[in-house]
């Protein structure tokens, strides 16, 4: 690991994703969309890294993740969520993920939404949102990280899908080839796609059939 940062706060953002500040070393830089690996600098953690994206903005005097927790697994992510302000973790130096080739539609499953804030961040203070949109699939709406930025940014080109409630203001789908037509009139365009392995085969497969090239789907690398 390249780095040492200090947990400076922590926040919950849905019932199960939490918001991390932590201090920013001297030297650390990255691109919107690159990740990193953390470890938590204890004995027994300090050999268990996991990569995480940042979700802050480049120029942000601290580094921000947003990473959900699994309470029902005796892991990384479950000893994240109960570090107290203080903590000290390990860093790597950023590695390339997915990288904004322009405008297109990023399509995102639960957590799989992280890898986009950054860049959608800093599209937004650009103000190079246009000929962006956003399909984001969750079970149900309490699920759904920064839902109000997200709306804010994208306006009417921002789905919500939950899978497993039926709310107005939601669409109660699933993204398939049958709602990728109905929703997409361009599948010329850059899609990009984050989120569980079973969602990732089946929207890629969909996008494919649907004459998206192949080219133009950019995932996490």
């Amino acid at each position: 690991m390249d780095y040492e940062v200090t947990l400076l706060m922590s926040k919950f953002v849905t019932h199960d994703v939490k918001r991390f500040v932590f201090s920013r070393p001297d030297g650390f830089s990255f691109t919107p969309g690159e990740g990193v690996e953390l470890a938590i600098d204890e004995p027994a953690w300090r050999d268990e890294g996991r990569p995480f994206t940042p979700t802050s903005l480049t120029e942000d005097r601290v580094i921000e993740f947003t990473i959900k927790g699994y309470p029902q697994h005796e892991g990384v992510t479950r000893e994240l969520h109960g570090l107290k302000p203080g903590a000290r973790l390990r860093m790597s130096k950023p590695f390339g993920t997915i990288r904004h080739r322009g405008p297109g539609t990023f399509i995102a499953g639960g957590a799989g939404i992280t890898p986009f804030i950054a860049i959608l961040r800093e599209l937004a203070q650009k103000g190079e949102l246009a000929g962006h949109g956003l399909i984001f699939a969750n079970k149900t709406p309490a699920d759904i990280i920064y839902e109000k930025e997200l709306r804010h940014y994208l306006g009417d080109r921002c789905h919500f899908i939950c899978s497993e409630a039926e709310v107005p203001g939601y669409e109660h789908r699933r993204i398939d080839a049958a709602y990728l037509r109905e929703t997409l009139d361009d599948f010329g365009q850059n899609f990009y796609l984050c989120g569980p392995p079973g969602f990732m085969d089946a929207v890629t497969e969909s996008l494919k059939g649907l004459g998206a090239d192949p080219q133009a789907l950019v995932f996490e690398q």
